[in-house]
């Protein structure tokens, strides 16, 4: 009779290999109850994810509107950004202490207030106010959700499926928020976007006490107070500094200031959790490997498929003279390749692994990145939309293998704080890579399409390089584990 290490990779036969697929995917099935929740916790990501981009091409109506000045129209973002980003990693470590349905629902009830309040606005002042409580419930949501995905779902091909089709949600929501924010905004106003925000989170909200089960840690050390203070401090800070440079660059003296300022932030919470009793994010689990690479793997996929598509609609519309329907069309068809994608993630993992998938993904994504830079001429649009599609179906395998690679083998005490921190560089990742490099598209000495050239050039060299990086050091513990005899657990 085969044992578990035969059907794991040896060779076994040829029943054995066969039986393994059948039985991986009888494994993953869920029962109905399953369903539900993974579709409340999915609908509740996706909602998060819908949010960063349905705004972004009513920004200039909704300045007219309202009265903002273009140069203030970035505080639209910034100002769900940094508190989204900010506050990700104390409230994933709030919720293992108190409970984490009882603080994602808490996010829902925020989020649908921050929602109607901001489609209400009647000023500046009311509107950047409702986005700022949106993202405060977005980084309530986030990690709370990822938590009771990982705690109701076990390690496995339950597990795998379940964030398989979270990942997906996730990346769809936020091109199909690229798509519907063009339509919505033309034919119902921008205020039907932020209407569409509380309608969602308000269909999730009744169902969600039912069905979500209560979940937190055991016992209840006290709250790492100087490590939430300095790590969220730290995170604003780098937030704004990054957001506010993407407008302006980074010679104005508000953006050097909050990018020192949050760097020694960081520095100070990392020599503050080697002295805490009950530190706010374990650094024995920082220096895990899997959760270190893995995390670097989701840094560089988020970050670098954001500024990606920001500069692509830039071309498409600035350079090939597309309407915003038709470059919403293009972005349609990425997002049905990441459906594609995450249907197919959870088989790939199960047959080569996360880690493995995890680096080739990376290298798919850079080098179809790398394909785009060929987008000159008449074909242009065609490139484009082939090229983007493949690569973001790569992006959609690296999310979903790199949250199986951070979160796998973690305790169900420790999943918020591990998911906290997978959602954090999700966030953080999603907002630094336009400012650090989105705008080199606009400040390029020569023409916008030389400044996007540029921009795809270097993007697809820290993907593939960011590739390279994670397989040497996911590869060194495994060589370790083989040396020990050990076996590793993804």
């Amino acid at each position: 009779m085969p044992t578990d290490t035969d059907i794991a990779g040896t060779s076994t036969g040829t029943s054995a290999a066969a039986a393994a697929p059948a039985a991986a995917q009888g494994a993953a099935r869920l029962d109905g109850r399953s369903r539900l929740i993974l579709f409340i916790l999915c609908a509740a990501q996706f909602m998060v994810a819908l949010d960063f981009s349905v705004l972004n091409v009513a920004l200039p109506v909704l300045g007219k509107d309202l009265g903002l000045s273009p140069s203030a129209l970035q505080w639209a973002v910034t100002a769900f950004a940094l508190p989204s980003g900010g506050f990700l990693l104390l409230f994933g470590r709030i919720a293992d202490l108190y409970g984490r349905r009882r603080l994602f629902l808490t996010g829902l009830a925020v989020f649908a207030a921050a929602s109607v309040l901001a489609a209400l606005a009647w000023d500046p002042a009311s509107f950047l106010t409702g986005r700022a409580l949106q993202g405060l419930g977005a980084a309530v949501i986030v990690p709370t959700g990822m938590s009771l995905l990982t705690t109701t779902f076990p390690e496995g091909p339950r597990r795998d499926r379940a964030l398989g089709i979270s990942g997906t949600l996730l990346s769809l929501g936020f091109t199909v928020g690229m798509v519907l924010g063009g339509v919505m905004t033309d034919t119902l106003g921008w205020r039907s976007t932020m209407g569409l925000l509380a309608v969602c989170s308000l269909i999730v909200l009744p169902f969600a006490p039912g069905l979500l089960p209560e979940s937190r840690t055991p016992d209840r050390p006290r709250l790492d107070v100087p490590g939430a203070v300095t790590v969220t401090g730290g995170l604003l800070s780098l937030i704004y500094a990054l957001s506010t440079a993407a407008e302006h660059g980074f010679g104005g003296l508000d953006v050097r200031l909050t990018l020192v300022a949050g760097i020694a932030l960081l520095a100070a919470f990392g020599v503050v959790e080697s002295r805490s009793e009950a530190p706010l994010v374990s650094l024995p689990m920082l220096r895990r490997r899997t959760v270190a690479f893995g995390n670097l793997g989701g840094l560089i996929t988020f970050s670098m498929m954001s500024t990606v598509v920001f500069v692509l609609t830039l071309y498409l519309q600035e350079t090939l003279g597309l309407s915003a329907f038709r470059t919403g069309l293009v972005f349609g068809v990425q997002g049905l390749a990441s459906v594609v994608a995450g249907s197919l993630a959870p088989r790939v993992i199960g047959h080569f692994g996360a880690r493995r998938t995890l680096v080739g993904s990376l290298l798919g994504q850079g080098l179809f990145g790398a394909v785009l830079l060929s987008i000159g001429g008449q074909s242009g649009a065609l490139v484009a939309t082939v090229a983007v599609s493949l690569a973001s179906m790569c992006h959609l395998g690296a999310i979903i293998s790199y949250g199986l690679t951070v979160t796998s083998g973690v305790p169900d005490e420790q999943q918020g704080l591990a998911t906290g921190l997978v959602t954090t560089t999700q966030q953080v990742g999603i907002t630094i890579g336009i400012p650090m490099l989105g705008v080199l598209a606009t400040t390029h000495g020569g023409s916008l399409y030389e400044g996007v050239r540029t921009v795809l050039a270097v993007d697809a060299a820290i993907v593939v390089a960011a590739a390279l990086l994670v397989a040497a050091g996911l590869r060194s513990r495994r060589s370790r584990s083989r040396r020990s005899g050990g076996r590793t657990a993804v």
